[in-house]
């Protein structure tokens, strides 16, 4: 038989509310794991996620580190540092040379 028939208003409304609350939270998990696999196929190239996707809806950081081997390839300084800052770093350079 179907529960949800025997169940009073009452009882539905309560159900209704869990069922809100729960969904919220599979929203909230599922984007939460979505925002780390993105991360972790952008670190793959030496970016990370907040270099190539503007999430304050102002605008993104603007660039204050390129790399000198490959222009295309910037940094705002913030967060995880690129694979090639590493790189030119490891290779002697001071990063006040990647400045643009």
């Amino acid at each position: 038989m179907d529960r949800l028939g025997e169940m009073s208003r009452e009882e539905l409304l309560q159900l209704q509310s869990k069922v809100k609350r729960a969904l919220k939270e599979a929203d909230k998990r599922d984007r939460q794991e979505a925002k780390i696999a993105a991360q972790q196929a952008v670190a793959k190239y030496g970016y990370q996620l907040e270099d190539l996707v503007n999430f304050s809806g102002k605008g993104g950081a603007s660039p204050k580190y390129r790399n000198p081997e490959n222009p295309t390839q910037t940094w705002s300084g913030r967060g995880r540092r690129p694979r090639w800052v590493h790189d030119a770093i490891a290779n002697g350079r001071d990063i006040s040379e990647l400045e643009l």
